[in-house]
């Protein structure tokens, strides 16, 4: 059975930057926004085996599953590859999150944070798509789909051997699209080439366009005086066409509020306002960067088997984002699969092949001063 698009709210409730109180989470307050976001007519609730150290999946039992009628919500969570150590442990965490959640079957159920390397490796080498599918077929899972972190060429990889997956979670967000990290514009475009339904989230970039500098806030109060910054990042996701549900990670009833105004009567971007987030993202953007083309001829000849041109875009990202956590994870990866920045020689036989003539040697030095000095 495929997702119902139609069915689905444009606002889903995060649940993984919930409000706390002393470290512990304030069930008070969660059923006051989980009740808010109920009466406004929206029902999508996302959470995940790891969120909250396992405490957010016990939030759904006590502030919706105790509370409201089966038929009334949806909720999503994610089986977590980094925990899967046997055929076994699918079932086992798949078990614990029903005792959890207080449910006897998830309405969208993910392969969490599937991207190159080690999580993609150990969903394949522990079938957890054939296993995805065959809880769909128990009747224990009604939509199985994936949360993507990974490059293009993985998501297509995936989505040729894997025609039953039924929707796809994405970071996607204005400032991102052109990122050569995380590369929301290019997962977008193939996603809707073949009409998968979108699932968002980081609509906000972790709430990096929601607090942003007054230029840019002045930039949008000019056009929008009523509207606040962050709701011109929701709508930008939502005037997307394929986009089912964007997930916003709501921590305070002002942005629950804030959010369920902005989607009640959703307003899509008119032309002058996509102009405007246009020129907001050129003037974040216009920081100095690194000329890598990505030509990748010094990879071949690197002795010691560095992927110079990813770890400059690592670089490159964290120049513009210097924020934002995915570079590091990103660098993570490759340095797990291959050469470390550090590892280099200094040899020099990069250098001599580059055809931007890039000072690569101290280029590699800066990525060891942001990614492996934490």
């Amino acid at each position: 059975m495929s997702v119902d698009v139609s069915k689905m709210p444009k606002l889903g409730f995060g649940l993984m930057r919930l409000p706390e109180n002393d470290g512990v989470i304030d069930l008070d307050k969660v059923i006051t926004m989980v009740d808010s976001y109920m009466a406004n007519g929206f029902n999508y609730f996302d959470t995940a085996y790891v969120y909250h150290g396992g405490n957010s999946e016990k939030i759904v039992k006590e502030a919706v599953t105790k509370r409201y009628d089966r038929d009334k919500f949806t909720v999503a969570s994610k089986l977590p590859a980094w925990c899967i150590n046997c055929l076994e442990d699918r079932d086992k965490v798949f078990n614990e999150q029903l005792e959890r959640t207080g449910l006897e079957f998830f309405d969208y159920y993910l392969l969490h944070s599937v991207e190159d390397g080690n999580n993609y490796d150990n969903y394949v080498k522990y079938d957890c798509f054939n296993w995805g599918i065959e809880k769909r077929k128990e009747g224990k899972i009604k939509h199985f789909g994936f949360s993507f972190h990974g490059t293009p060429e993985l998501l297509i990889k995936i989505l040729d051997n894997h025609p039953e997956i039924e929707f796809v979670q994405i970071q996607l967000n204005y400032v991102d699209w052109d990122n050569s990290i995380v590369h929301s514009g290019k997962l977008y475009e193939i996603l809707s080439e073949r009409n998968i339904p979108i699932i968002v989230m980081e609509p906000i970039k972790g709430g990096t366009l929601a607090k942003m500098d007054q230029e840019y806030v002045d930039m949008y109060k000019k056009i929008r005086p009523d509207k606040s910054v962050a709701s011109w990042a929701l709508r930008f996701v939502g005037s997307l066409p394929g986009v089912a549900t964007i997930l916003s990670g709501m921590g305070t009833a002002e942005q629950m509020a804030d959010n369920i105004a902005t989607f009640k009567n959703f307003e899509p971007l008119n032309e002058v306002e996509q102009n405007t987030i246009n020129s907001v993202v050129k003037k974040m953007l216009d920081t100095p960067l690194i000329g890598c083309t990505a030509c990748r001829y010094c990879v071949d000849g690197c002795p010691m088997n560095i992927s110079i041109p990813d770890i400059i875009s690592a670089v490159n990202t964290r120049r513009k984002f210097s924020d934002d956590m995915r570079p590091q994870f990103f660098y993570n990866g490759l340095a797990d699969r291959g050469g470390r920045a550090s590892d280099c020689i200094a040899c020099g036989q990069c250098e001599g092949v580059c055809p931007q003539h890039l000072n690569i040697i101290e280029h590699l030095k800066e990525a060891v001063a942001d990614f492996e000095q934490q």
